[in-house]
Protein backbone atom coordinates (compact mmCIF):
# COMPACT_ATOMS: atom_id res chain seq x y z
CA UNK A 1 0.00 0.00 0.00
CA UNK A 2 0.81 3.42 -0.85
CA UNK A 3 1.11 6.02 1.79
CA UNK A 4 2.96 9.57 2.19
CA UNK A 5 4.30 9.92 6.18
CA UNK A 6 6.25 13.82 6.42
CA UNK A 7 5.79 14.63 2.84
CA UNK A 8 7.54 11.53 1.51
CA UNK A 9 5.68 8.44 0.16
CA UNK A 10 6.32 5.09 1.42
CA UNK A 11 5.14 1.50 -0.25
CA UNK A 12 4.34 -0.59 3.04
CA UNK A 13 2.57 -3.87 3.52
CA UNK A 14 1.64 -5.57 6.97
CA UNK A 15 4.13 -7.94 6.90
CA UNK A 16 7.11 -4.98 5.66
CA UNK A 17 5.83 -3.84 8.89
CA UNK A 18 5.54 -6.53 11.22
CA UNK A 19 9.31 -7.61 10.03
CA UNK A 20 10.20 -4.30 10.98
CA UNK A 21 8.94 -3.95 14.56
CA UNK A 22 9.97 -7.62 15.65
CA UNK A 23 12.61 -7.35 18.15
CA UNK A 24 11.56 -3.92 19.07
CA UNK A 25 11.05 -3.21 22.55
CA UNK A 26 7.73 -0.86 22.94
CA UNK A 27 8.53 1.61 24.65
CA UNK A 28 5.93 3.11 27.55
CA UNK A 29 2.61 4.55 26.09
CA UNK A 30 1.64 8.01 26.69
CA UNK A 31 -0.73 8.34 23.63
CA UNK A 32 -2.35 6.88 20.56
CA UNK A 33 -0.96 3.61 20.44
CA UNK A 34 -0.75 0.64 17.69
CA UNK A 35 -1.42 -3.09 18.04
CA UNK A 36 1.66 -4.93 15.90
CA UNK A 37 1.58 -8.62 16.99
CA UNK A 38 0.96 -9.16 20.78
CA UNK A 39 2.74 -6.35 21.25
CA UNK A 40 1.42 -2.51 21.57
CA UNK A 41 3.49 0.13 20.49
CA UNK A 42 3.69 3.80 21.04
CA UNK A 43 2.60 5.50 16.91
CA UNK A 44 5.45 7.36 17.07
CA UNK A 45 7.79 4.69 17.90
CA UNK A 46 6.39 2.82 14.86
CA UNK A 47 6.77 6.04 12.42
CA UNK A 48 9.92 6.20 13.61
CA UNK A 49 10.84 2.67 12.94
CA UNK A 50 9.47 2.06 9.34
CA UNK A 51 9.96 5.33 7.97
CA UNK A 52 13.33 6.01 9.72
CA UNK A 53 12.90 9.46 10.15
CA UNK A 54 12.64 11.79 13.57
CA UNK A 55 9.61 11.49 15.29
CA UNK A 56 9.63 15.69 14.94
CA UNK A 57 9.07 15.54 11.23
CA UNK A 58 5.67 13.13 11.04
CA UNK A 59 2.60 13.34 13.19
CA UNK A 60 0.92 10.34 15.03
CA UNK A 61 -2.15 11.12 12.71
CA UNK A 62 -0.15 10.28 9.47
CA UNK A 63 1.41 6.98 11.21
CA UNK A 64 -1.68 6.02 12.50
CA UNK A 65 -3.89 6.50 9.20
CA UNK A 66 -1.37 4.05 7.40
CA UNK A 67 -1.49 1.34 10.02
CA UNK A 68 -5.26 1.01 10.42
CA UNK A 69 -5.71 1.25 6.31
CA UNK A 70 -2.99 -1.87 6.43
CA UNK A 71 -4.91 -3.32 9.26
CA UNK A 72 -3.54 -2.75 12.43
CA UNK A 73 -5.46 -2.06 15.32
CA UNK A 74 -4.87 1.68 16.76
CA UNK A 75 -6.10 2.94 20.34
CA UNK A 76 -6.01 6.94 20.72
CA UNK A 77 -4.76 7.59 24.07
CA UNK A 78 -8.25 7.97 26.14
CA UNK A 79 -8.26 4.49 25.89
CA UNK A 80 -4.98 3.10 26.75
CA UNK A 81 -4.92 5.36 29.79
CA UNK A 82 -6.26 3.33 32.86
CA UNK A 83 -9.11 4.81 34.29
CA UNK A 84 -8.47 6.41 38.02
CA UNK A 85 -10.47 5.74 40.67
CA UNK A 86 -10.98 9.87 42.64
CA UNK A 87 -9.95 10.01 46.15
CA UNK A 88 -12.39 10.93 48.68
CA UNK A 89 -11.21 14.09 50.54
CA UNK A 90 -9.92 11.91 53.51
CA UNK A 91 -8.53 9.51 51.85
CA UNK A 92 -6.45 12.35 50.31
CA UNK A 93 -5.65 13.87 53.82
CA UNK A 94 -4.78 10.34 55.05
CA UNK A 95 -2.31 9.68 52.09
CA UNK A 96 -0.68 13.25 52.24
CA UNK A 97 -0.03 12.58 56.16
CA UNK A 98 0.97 9.18 55.74
CA UNK A 99 -0.24 6.02 57.02
CA UNK A 100 0.03 4.43 60.24
CA UNK A 101 3.29 1.87 59.81
CA UNK A 102 3.46 -1.72 61.06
Amino acid sequence: MRCVIARFPFDLSKSEVLASMKGVKPEPITGESVLIGRRQYPVKQVGEVITRQDRRDFTSGEVTRAMSRLGFTCRDGQEAAPTARALTPSQTASALLGGPTA
